[in-house]
């Protein structure tokens, strides 16, 4: 019975790691949109984003504001692409800590409360984007073939 179990075990982990690039795929595409829409969003209702800005106290809050959304939109696209993936999440992850340090952290007390964070959530994906890369199924990838760039995904593949 247990040598039923392993070898059923062994099949189920043979064919995740046959879609191993579908994980990566989803999560930039649904991510990404969340930044895509809720950048798009901000520059949409940019006046009002802008006073945000300026009731946080947060210097030169036009530009501040623009840039901020700017770079949830664009870089809600480039992770849905996968291009540019790894100085997108860079920058990214950058505006989020940016909207810690500056505003979200006045209303922490304590570590759990930190940890709770949607931006401290969001900070984590964006490392793990930074580390792990686009996956397979990117044009980052894509881009890197075509250059000739070898990739861990490329190195993957052939073992």
């Amino acid at each position: 019975m247990s040598d039923t179990i392993a070898r059923g075990c062994e099949a189920v982990l043979r064919a995740l790691t046959r879609v191993h690039w579908l994980g990566p795929l989803v999560l930039r595409l649904f991510f990404g949109y969340f930044w895509l829409e809720t950048g798009w969003a901000k520059l949409q209702h940019l006046d009002g984003f802008t006073e945000r800005f300026v009731e946080w106290g947060i210097p030169f809050p036009a530009l501040s504001a623009a840039l901020s959304a700017g770079t949830d939109f664009v870089g809600g696209l480039l992770l849905m692409l996968g291009l540019f993936t790894r100085l997108t999440a860079a920058a990214m992850a950058v505006n989020m800590i940016v909207a810690i340090a500056l505003v979200v952290i006045k209303n922490v007390s304590s570590f759990d409360e930190l940890v709770e964070l949607d931006e401290f959530v969001y900070i984590l994906i964006f490392f793990w984007l930074l580390i792990a890369g686009p996956g397979k199924a990117s044009l980052d990838t894509w881009l890197a073939r075509r250059l000739g760039i070898a990739t861990p995904v490329m190195r993957m593949e052939k073992t």
